[in-house]
């Protein structure tokens, strides 16, 4: 696992090269439970079937990543996308990436291409957030039930240094009254980049909602509905995932520098 200094933190990561040239790097940013490591093979997957630069990092506290002094605020996403995620690239010398999201990730993509719709050449959205649902509240709750009577963490804590304050970062945040309002949608119009969103038609998280909106609203956007998918989509149709993200790359080829 490699390092990087990013705003004062230290970030973990992995840098896997391209095999060609004529590709945008693929950044990968993981759910809010996720690091390198829950990415499994992925990545590798991902960089083999593509031939572009693929690299994936742990957000601040997740991983082996330093982790915030502060607590977690509602805009915790906000502050990933408009700041953390551009200075990541910055660090590691990335310019226009094709972004690729699951969950809280995908919404820290589409946050950093809104803000920044200069420094993304394109953007895939892994089952996104842009709103709060009472689905998405429901299986949090459940979430919680669940961590409060198994050994979820213990097994977090394979992928996490703290994986006590990365449950409950991402549970009583969203969980949170002040949330509820929680809101990216004026985002997505100053989206200057094409977006493939993709969610599970079972996602026990989301309604589909989550992407018919992206599909609306940004200028250039492909929406995929996936069969007998749930939350994951790069774990649950793996093969159609990676087909779907080849595909989208392969149509921005040229586009990096």
């Amino acid at each position: 696992m490699q390092q990087v200094e990013v705003l004062g933190l230290r970030l973990e990561y992995r840098d896997f090269p391209a095999t060609r040239n004529d590709l945008p790097p693929l950044v990968l940013l993981h759910e809010g439970l996720g690091s390198v490591a829950m990415w499994r093979d992925f990545p590798q997957k991902l960089a083999a079937a593509s031939g572009a630069r693929v690299v994936v990092f742990s957000r601040a506290g997740y991983g082996g990543s330093d982790a915030y002094p502060e607590p977690r605020t509602p805009r915790y996403m906000h502050h990933e996308g408009e700041q953390m995620l551009p200075a990541f690239l910055a660090a590691l010398g990335i310019e226009r990436p094709l972004l690729v999201g699951h969950s809280d990730g995908g919404s820290i993509a589409l946050i950093c291409a809104g803000a920044h719709p200069e420094r993304v050449v394109g953007l895939v959205a892994m089952a996104p957030h842009e709103f709060v649902e009472e689905i998405t509240l429901a299986g949090i709750r459940a979430a919680r039930e669940v961590w409060q009577k198994s050994d979820w963490r213990d097994k977090l804590a394979r992928y996490h240094r703290d994986p006590v304050r990365v449950f409950h970062d991402w549970n009583d945040t969203w969980l949170a009254p002040e949330f509820r309002d929680w809101n990216i949608e004026d985002y997505l119009p100053r989206i200057a980049c094409p977006v493939l969103a993709l969610q599970g038609e079972d996602d026990e998280y989301a309604t589909m909602r989550q992407i018919e909106v992206i599909g609306a609203v940004v200028p250039d956007a492909e929406v995929l509905k996936l069969p007998a998918c749930g939350h994951s989509p790069q774990r649950d149709q793996e093969a159609a995932v990676l087909a779907a993200i080849v595909g989208f790359a392969e149509r921005l080829s040229g586009s990096c520098r």
